[in-house]
């Protein structure tokens, strides 16, 4: 559970104030979460990965900068909680583009009640239940209703069904324009974070896991959504997508804090020095292989 101190330094990095558990508070708190603390590979390539324990996963949250689900959605769980809502913890699976669908506890996906009686011009009111995931990168914004069908956010489409790998289960499919097809969710909930620790360890520590070598960051906005792929930048709106390669290091800093909210500053000098030469060597040998 979190200490008061720790529940308004939360806040302080979401640009909140402490409020009464609605939904429209859920929904202010996930929008700024995915706009302010991007999914990003950033500790691991540089070799500092990040525990998942809650005193040093909350410390790193709160004063420092991202990381990918494990992270994201295991701190804020704990900030729901400690602001009054019910949260459960769910076994996930994501489904990459030339994967077959999967719940694998690679990824933790949250589920959120929420009082049913709210003001009956809240949109939102007599929605018990939502999904939560700020630990997806490009989607979603805001919370999406346990509820099956299809369900718009701006630009984005997303469909909620069963799953086929487990029928009591979950599914959500990622907009067509998306950078994977979806997410299976496990209905049943874990008790905690001690279900993930051997998945983060391989992720966050093998030599054979693909993010050892990739620096990779992803967040949403409203209307967008951001990536910083190495060296190349990407940004999605309802316009379409926009590239350009950043091969400044000046330029590549400005973007990781102003855009991602990545200001580094748990890195040194020395370790940020490094961090750059071997993003830019990686792009190098990339462009190669174009």
């Amino acid at each position: 559970m979190l200490t008061l101190q720790q529940t308004d330094e939360y806040l302080r990095r979401l640009g909140m104030k402490r409020q009464q558990p609605t939904i429209e508070f859920l929904f202010a708190l996930h929008s700024a979460h995915v706009e302010r603390i991007a999914w990003q590979t950033i500790d691991i390539f540089a070799g500092k990965p990040v525990p998942i324990g809650s005193e040093g996963l909350i410390r790193h949250i709160a004063h420092h900068g991202g990381g990918y689900c494990f992270h994201l959605n295991g701190a804020f769980s704990l900030l729901l909680r400690a602001l009054g809502y019910e949260v459960s913890l769910h076994r996930a699976g994501v489904q990459s583009h030339g994967q077959e669908p999967r719940i694998d506890s690679y990824h933790l996906s949250l589920s959120v009640s929420t009082p049913t009686k709210e003001q009956p011009d809240n949109e939102h009111a007599g929605i018990a239940k939502w999904l939560v995931d700020v630990g997806l990168g490009d989607m979603p914004y805001e919370p999406i209703p346990l509820r099956l069908g299809v369900h718009k956010q701006g630009f984005h489409t997303y469909q909620l069904a069963r799953s086929s790998v487990n029928t009591s289960g979950w599914r959500l499919d990622h907009d067509p324009e998306g950078s994977f097809l979806g997410v299976d969710i496990d209905a049943m909930p874990v008790c905690n974070l001690d279900e993930f620790l051997p998945k983060h360890l391989y992720l966050s520590s093998s030599p054979d896991s693909t993010w050892i070598d990739m620096l990779l960051l992803r967040n949403r906005e409203k209307a967008a959504s951001n990536e910083l792929r190495g060296c190349v930048y990407s940004r999605r709106d309802e316009h379409g997508l926009a590239k350009s390669e950043i091969t400044h290091r000046s330029e590549w800093f400005e973007l990781l804090s102003d855009v991602f909210g990545e200001s580094l500053n748990h890195f040194s000098q020395l370790e940020k020095d490094e961090l750059w030469s071997k993003a830019l060597k990686a792009h190098e040998e990339w462009k190669k292989d174009q």
